[in-house]
């Protein structure tokens, strides 16, 4: 299977199945000399593990993280950082009755067609549990991104229906609800729109923002590297997300031209823009203002509701599944995105350093 590797400087490779031993990451590329622990990488780890609440699965997970190469003395050394995090919660048994049955919604079927065999517990490469590598390795990428002065914040902006225009954005409450949204309010009223369906055992989806502060001007390229195309790669290549938009995103379709354009001006010799509806990107280039990325995530697809299937022998079948799942992807995802983010800003970043011979010089000659 190849496509388990992202990234050109700052490389990921993650690896694993859902219940197998356990479930990894291998980092390439990564700078030496990061201050770097298991509690910066598990901090990370507990904002996506489940057991959160009671809109999360009830799959016991401690999501513990080992570090297994590329540390020494608390500091990166430049070498492959391998990651682990084994599994100890598997109840294969709770997917027996899917062996010769393809789930609704699920790789299941296009999985069988392209490689003949399939790991049906829980849906081996294609669970979400695989996101547990990203995240890990999001976690250094952020660590990177910290030190340059970078942050990302991401956040639920909408469960099914409940969306929260941002003149009601308290980012102080992202982590004072189980829904990690920056309104309790609104959290409350969507929590019990999940309980509602969680009595019909039914599933929805939602919306995720992430935003990124401090970014220099020029990261991305203006053709098939663009920053808009690879954060919408990287961002897209999680399971769950339907859809990507930067800044205005569709909005910008029934905008005019007038109104989309951010006006720039110029301030104690620095370049702004006095709105910005790109999002923070300009030619697939970072322009210098925040970077604005929303993510739309589709309902469970596991849900405890007869579906119409077809069995591995092409007969036509009705199946239930069982087992333990989110009733909403959303919550336990926000940090998949955030990660997802800081890895892809972090290579680009890597890859900036070569746009200029100034940059060269200023490494490699006293001249600077």
């Amino acid at each position: 299977m190849s496509g388990s590797t992202f990234g050109k400087i700052f490389r990921i490779t993650t690896w694993g199945e859902s219940h197998g031993a356990g479930i990894g990451v291998v980092i390439d590329g990564c700078p030496a000399g990061i201050s770097l622990n298991e509690e910066d990488i598990q901090v990370f780890l507990d904002r996506r593990k489940p057991g959160q609440s009671k809109f999360t699965t009830r799959r016991s997970e401690e999501d513990t993280v080992e570090i297994l190469s590329g540390l020494f003395e608390g500091k990166t050394t430049g070498t492959p950082i391998s990651l682990l995090i084994r599994n100890k919660d598997q109840r294969s048994r709770d997917y027996g009755n899917i062996v010769s049955m393809f789930r609704p919604g699920h790789a299941d079927y296009p999985f069988t067609e392209k490689y003949g065999i399939r790991d049906y517990r829980g849906g081996g490469r294609s669970s979400g549990r695989e996101t547990i590598g990203r995240v890990a390795a999001g976690a250094i990428a952020s660590k990177i991104l910290k030190e340059l002065g970078i942050s990302l914040c991401a956040y639920t902006k909408a469960i099914g229906p409940y969306t929260i225009d941002e003149t009601m954005y308290d980012y102080s409450e992202i982590r004072q609800n189980s829904l990690y949204m920056p309104n309790n309010a609104i959290a409350e009223q969507a929590g019990q729109y999940i309980t509602s369906l969680m009595k019909e055992t039914n599933s929805c989806g939602g919306v995720i923002e992430c935003i990124a502060d401090g970014l220099p001007a020029g990261l991305g390229e203006p053709v098939f590297d663009k920053l808009d195309a690879l954060l919408a790669q990287a961002v897209m290549s999680i399971g769950a997300v339907k859809g990507v938009e930067i800044g205005d995103g569709f909005r910008a379709a029934s905008s005019t031209g007038l109104q989309n354009n951010d006006p720039f001006y110029a301030e104690n010799g620095q370049v702004f823009k006095k709105t910005n509806h790109s999002g923070g990107t300009l030619g697939g280039m970072s322009d210098g203002s925040r970077l604005i990325l929303r993510a739309a995530v589709k309902p469970t697809s596991s849900i405890a509701i007869p579906q119409q299937t077809v069995n591995t022998s092409h007969e036509n079948t009705e199946i239930v599944i069982h087992g333990r799942h989110d009733p909403v992807i959303v919550p336990r995802a926000v940090v998949v995105v955030e990660s997802m983010t800081a890895i892809t800003l972090t290579d680009l970043l890597l890859q900036n350093m070569t746009a200029k011979m100034d940059y060269l010089k200023q490494i490699y000659t006293k001249e600077f």
